[in-house]
């Protein structure tokens, strides 16, 4: 079922967004090489634990750790390791979600470590591109599959794929709500529900430079591209409003304009 929040809710999902702007924004100061992926997710936890805040991560169907951290060719999920030395010329994605009075807000970034091929930065800055045009299309009075279909748009027109195994979704009082937002054009059969006032979407384009195929590690968490391609992510919670969408994990001051 999807549910329609208030403004007061909306702005309670604000306040969880600006510490997962806070979190994202410290892990992306602290990524170099030789840090650890343990070391990024400590430093999230810390940031949760001074704003008051819980991780919508932590514990969700025994997920370990604070945030996601996948690397290169991991599109999503990837398990925070002391072992995990991030080197010279890779990509992390970052996934963080908090929690705020029960109110959920969740976002992602991915950014290089030191110097990054020119493959690697063109996919980072067409991914961030998708994110952009999708936020765009979550007018009210559009449908669900707008979104998707102008994320499709911007990754096809680079040579690029996007994942279709996992997809955007609602969000409020939980962390995954109706309904969910493919980052594809819709196919016959598939839900498209208007977009109205009050919905809230996190938006988050998967985008690989080769296929579109992934499969699950032996850990049942971390998904990689099947062809062992390089993938990005790119997420923000945002409410949709008469206005027009307003992105809710943006630090204050940030410009997120299509």
């Amino acid at each position: 079922m999807i549910t329609l929040k208030t403004p007061d809710q909306t702005a309670k999902m604000r306040e969880a967004g600006q510490v997962v702007a806070t979190m994202l924004d410290a892990c992306r100061a602290a990524v170099r090489p030789g840090v650890t992926t343990a070391e990024l997710d400590r430093i999230a936890a810390e940031i949760l634990r001074k704003a008051g805040a819980t991780s919508s991560f932590l514990g969700y169907y025994g997920y370990p750790a604070t945030i996601c951290t996948s690397v290169n060719d991991e599109i999503v999920h990837g398990i925070p390791s002391p072992k995990r030395k991030l080197r010279e010329g890779d990509i992390i994605g970052i996934d963080a979600g908090a929690i705020i009075d029960g109110w959920h807000a969740d976002a992602a970034i991915t950014v290089p470590v030191g110097g990054v091929s020119s493959q690697a930065a063109k996919l980072l800055r067409v991914t961030e591109e998708a994110l952009r045009a999708g936020i765009a299309r979550a007018v009210v009075g559009n449908r669900i599959g707008d979104i998707g279909a102008a994320v499709q748009e911007v990754a096809e027109r680079h040579g690029y794929s996007v994942v279709r195994n996992y997809v955007g979704h609602g969000i409020g009082r939980a962390m995954h709500e109706e309904p969910q937002v493919p980052n594809y054009r819709p196919v016959r059969g598939q839900p498209n529900p208007p977009i109205t006032e009050g919905l809230c979407l996190a938006i988050e384009p998967m985008i690989n430079i080769g296929g579109p195929e992934t499969r699950t590690l032996a850990d049942r968490w971390t998904v990689v591209t099947a062809d062992k391609s390089l993938s990005a992510h790119f997420e923000h919670t945002l409410a949709c409003t008469a206005g027009g969408p307003v992105v809710l994990t943006a630090a204050v001051g940030a410009a997120v304009a299509a």
